[in-house]
């Protein structure tokens, strides 16, 4: 692998602060935006200060332009499914499984007799619901733009 494709490949660990920020809201948005709703959207004091984290974004091969728009094509956070403009943790599908699981423990599969077999996967599918419900939290907090 040639050095500019391990750049390429090691990118996503570069982005820091604004230019992040930047990208977030661009993969966001899935559109093309001009620079001023860039400034405007991402809270930066003007479009010079746009336009250079869009550049950083461009050297790195993250971000295109296209009719005085910039947009970004390239996904480097995988635990993001894109639901139209929609963001979502792919951890959610786990814990609506989970969540989904122990309601039918509860509520559809309720033994005569509680068995330690069924203590036991109470349990598991309420630590694995707690896990990915807290996982799905934490990654909308890091995203939120």
């Amino acid at each position: 692998m040639s050095d500019r494709e391990n750049d390429k490949d090691n990118s996503s660990s570069r982005l820091t602060g604004t230019t992040l920020k930047v990208y977030r809201l661009l993969y966001k948005e899935a559109r093309p935006l001009g620079l001023s709703e860039i400034q405007n959207r991402a809270g930066l004091s003007s479009a010079s200060v746009a336009h250079y984290h869009m550049a950083k974004l461009m050297n790195q091969g993250l971000a295109y332009e296209k009719d005085g728009g910039y947009g970004v094509d390239k996904t480097l956070f995988e635990n993001m499914i894109r639901i139209r403009r929609s963001l979502v943790p792919f951890q959610t599908t786990f814990a609506i499984f989970f969540g989904t699981t122990l309601v039918g423990l509860l509520f559809l599969v309720r033994p005569a007799t509680i068995s330690s077999l069924y203590i036991i996967a109470l349990v598991i599918n309420l630590v694995a619901f707690g896990i990915f419900l807290y996982q799905t939290f934490d990654t909308l907090r890091k995203w939120k733009v």
